[in-house]
């Protein structure tokens, strides 16, 4: 019988994971830790391997899960950033990736962060609390249908979100390096990044990150929105380089931030620091800064897209296992 491990797994997943391995008849072990140096060893005698981490994977992971006789690696998410996918292929190891899972659920949580910060909550909730029930202009918002969105990324997460927000009455404009035409019902492409950001009052990232992207969103970049946009980070944190986006709001010329992705968020997201000490000074910035908007890394988070991501990266794993190869390859 075929024997996966399975790493990094959750409470919420085990049900899910049982339940796939009954239906494909494939032996299962479920770890909770993340693949490291230190856990690599715990797939010796395993055919597949499946995990879901934000941590660094590189060598010497891959060599040895190489000498192990594995063939893959199935990333139970979109992103493989956190990959060295040179690496893995130089040790003949397969990355693959779940590229798409849930789409409506992060366009969802991104529309929901920009009505957060269109209607200014993040003024009117402290000042409820402070008993200052006044109006002023810094609770004042805007109408959506007299803003402009601007899509960078305009995959299906960006299409979706598009979809929604023109169903709102609101003009979108998009840029993607291969345009969609069918999703032309719902946006406008233009021909560069500079140019969507300039005619926006919204700015939503859905990209992949690449060598090509990395802090896309540079000083200059952000010196090219329009005063007053809102920024909206739901792709991968090392798209926008976060200090430059600080003093970009804290100049005022950025109004305000959602940002569900932070470009070193590694030793954080998905674990509980309520009993330690948060030692990444900037994070703690971005989490107390009263123009931000920070989540760590739960836009995608509904029943729909977990289920979809399990079974999309243990598909994956036997895929390669049975043929050699994989659908969804990133390397």
């Amino acid at each position: 019988m075929t024997k996966i491990i399975v790493y990094a797994v959750t409470a919420e997943e085990k049900p899910l994971v049982e339940a796939w391995a009954s239906r494909h008849q494939v032996e299962v072990k479920l770890v909770t830790e993340e693949l490291t140096v230190d856990t690599v060893d715990l797939a010796a005698g395993f055919d597949g391997v499946s995990t879901s981490q934000v941590p660094r994977i590189e060598e010497p992971i891959f060599s040895r899960l190489h000498d192990l006789g594995i063939k893959q690696i199935a990333q139970r998410s979109a992103g493989v950033d956190m990959y060295d996918l040179d690496q893995a292929k130089e040790n003949g190891i397969i990355i693959t990736n779940v590229p798409t899972y849930s789409p409506v659920s992060i366009a969802e949580y991104t529309l929901g962060t920009i009505i957060y910060l269109n209607r200014r909550l993040n003024n009117i909730l402290p000042r409820t609390k402070d008993h200052n029930f006044s109006r002023s202009p810094e609770v004042r918002g805007r109408v959506l249908k007299d803003l402009t969105l601007a899509v960078i990324g305009a995959g299906h997460i960006g299409q979706e979100l598009a979809r929604i927000y023109s169903g709102l009455g609101g003009k979108v404009v998009a840029y993607d390096i291969a345009p969609d035409p069918a999703a032309e019902k719902y946006l406008s492409f233009v021909d560069s990044v500079e140019e969507a950001v300039a005619q926006a009052d919204i700015v939503s990232l859905h990209m992949p990150l690449t060598k090509d992207n990395y802090h896309m969103f540079d000083a200059d970049l952000l010196a090219q929105c329009k005063e007053g946009t809102i920024l909206v980070n739901n792709g991968r944190g090392a798209l926008v380089d976060t200090d430059a986006l600080l003093a970009a709001i804290d100049s005022g010329h950025i109004a305000s931030a959602a940002l569900d992705t932070y470009e070193s968020e590694g030793p954080y997201v998905f674990k509980d620091w309520s009993d330690k000490t948060v030692e990444d000074e900037r994070l703690k910035t971005l989490i107390n800064h009263p123009k931000i908007l920070y989540t760590p890394h739960l836009a995608y988070y509904t029943d729909d897209a977990i289920k979809a991501l399990v079974d999309g990266g243990l598909d994956s794993t036997l895929e390669v296992i049975e043929t050699g190869d994989a659908k969804n390859r990133v390397n």
